[in-house]
Order: C-alpha cells, then structure tokens, then sequence
C-alpha cells in the first residue's frame, strides 16, 4: 500500500514522473484515448510493476508508446504497409504489431513472449512530455485494474489503481474515451485485431491493401481477452428499456439514466463509453442495460468493448 499523489499536468509533475520512471515505478498519464499505466518498457522489474499494479495475466502483451517513427523502427521492423501506416495515422490512436528486432531493448514481458511488439507514437502532450523527459520507451496499457472498465479521468484511475501507484498525471477527461486501433502488419497485407477510432476502410486506404480481421483465436494484442473492459455489476446489450434495478446507458432515441449521445453521434458516444460505464457501475442498482449500437464506424469498436465487457467473467 502506498500513496497515491495526483497531479495536474504540468512542467513539474512530468519531471517528477519522470523521474519515478527512471527509477523503475509506474505512472499513471492521459493520452488521447484512455489514462496509460507507463513504465520503462526495457526495464523487466518495472514491466513487471505495471502487470502487479493491474493485476494482469503475464500471456496478454502491452503496447509501447514512442515519441515518433523513427523510434519505432528502431524497435521493429514495420515493413512498406507499417510504414504506410504510420505516415497516415502517427501521432494518434494507431498501434502497429510489428515483428520486433533482433537486440532491441525491450522486456521480454512487454511482448509476452512473442516475437512481434506492439508500438503507439501518442499524439497527447502529456504523453509526449514524459517521454522526452523520461528518455524511455514506456509501456504502457490502460491504467486500471485487469479486466475492469478503462479511464478517461484521472478520478477513474484513483478508484481503481489507488495505493497500488505512486503518481497519477490529471490531464482532465481524455479526447477520445476508446483505445487505440491495433493493426498487425506483415510484407503482404494487414489484420485488425482490435476496432477502435479508426477504422478497417482508412487503414486499407492507407495501406493500399486489404485490412483482414483476425480470428481472435491466439492473443496477439492487448485487449483481445474475451472478458474485458468489464464493470462489477452485469452488461446487458441492446436493451430499448430498463428492467427491474437496471441502471441505463442511452443512445440516441432510449435517452436512460444517461445517453451516450442523444444525437445518435457515434463520436460523442465514443468518448463518453467508459466514462457512463464507471458512473453506471457506481449506482446503487444491480445491473447495467445499454441501448443498440448501430455497427457501423466507431459503433464496431463501442460494441466490442461492449460485448467484451458484458461476456462471462473467466
């Protein structure tokens, strides 16, 4: 049990993340997506901090934020599509699977024993900041608790991290609200394996191949357990009405206890996805009930982390 400190972004909270990052301790920091729990990815008894903090199963592998391309390359070999990839979309909500390099600095448990590595170039000052400052590459997955709902806020962090990290960097509500894209590469095409703000058709236009889905039998990135994102009380999806004791999240015409969007905007429910999950999980009802989803543009990425966060617990 320690203290947890929370700190508005600033000049002297990222030196002081800094320097707990240079001394093998996690630190909770906004992206665009959701609150990372950052580390030194070459330091073993630091990644080893983060799966401990969160309370993660050792086979799930964590992505790794670098400030540019550059950088990545230095880590992995992203090929003509990864790199194609990378002009199109970093800094910003892309994480590219990559084979990693042969000597290349990272923890063996940041990969999880694989031999590809996952990479992010954060488009968040925040995030930047502390990578310049800390001269690192940071793992970094979402910054709560195994298998629970992902922050957007720093108070989200808190309720679910808090005496198990030293520092957490408020940033205020996160821009995006979902995680990244992941997209794995290879010499001859791509494959989506997890939805998120962008989608299959950009990244295909991008790369000038076809984007595949993957078929979600091996873990090959974060976010592909089936149980995830999940909240304390259970999901029920695709619910017009409240039952007896539902707590309910609208869309669009099922306004609820709180809407998503009202407009039926799916980058205004995006962004308020997790945050509704936590205040929804909060109640003092027994369950959650969620209104459709249309499954279109980021209305895949809402419902798999919805169907993810509503699958039975393992």
């Amino acid at each position: 049990m320690i203290e947890t400190r929370r700190l508005p972004f600033s000049p002297e909270a990222i030196a002081e993340a800094a320097d707990l990052i240079r001394t093998g301790q996690p630190v909770a920091v906004p992206t665009e997506t959701v609150y990372g729990l950052a580390a030194d990815a070459s330091d073993a008894a630091a990644v080893a901090r983060i799966y401990a903090a969160k309370g993660r199963p050792s086979f799930n592998p964590l992505i790794v934020h670098v400030p540019d391309s550059a950088a990545a390359e230095a880590l992995a070999d992203l090929g003509p599509i990864g790199a194609a990839l990378a002009r199109a979309f970093w800094p910003g909500p892309l994480t590219i699977v990559a084979p990693l390099r042969a000597g290349a600095p990272i923890a063996s448990l940041v990969t999880a024993g694989l031999p590809t590595i996952a990479l992010r170039v954060p488009a968040h000052p925040a995030m930047q900041a502390l990578l310049a400052a800390s001269g690192r590459p940071l793992a970094a997955p979402s910054a709560n608790a195994s298998g629970t709902i992902s922050p957007t806020r720093a108070e989200h962090v808190l309720r679910s991290l808090g005496s198990r990290i030293a520092l957490i960097i408020d940033g205020g509500a996160t821009g995006l609200g979902l995680e990244s894209t992941i997209v794995a590469v290879a010499p001859d095409g791509a494959r989506l394996l997890r939805p998120g703000p962008i989608d299959a058709e950009a990244l295909s236009a991008a790369a000038g191949v076809p984007v595949t889905t993957a078929d979600g039998g091996t873990i090959e990135a974060p976010g592909q357990l089936a149980s995830h994102y999940a909240p304390a009380h259970p999901l029920r999806l695709d619910a017009s009405e409240r039952r007896a004791n539902e707590w309910l999240i609208g869309f669009g015409a099922v306004a609820g206890d709180r809407s998503l969007s009202l407009a039926g905007d799916l980058t205004e429910a995006a962004a308020n996805l997790f945050d509704a999950l936590h205040e929804a999980d909060a109640a003092t009802t027994s369950g959650i009930a969620v209104a459709p989803i249309p499954e279109r543009g980021l209305g895949i990425a809402i419902n798999d982390r919805l169907r993810r966060a509503a699958a039975p617990r393992p």
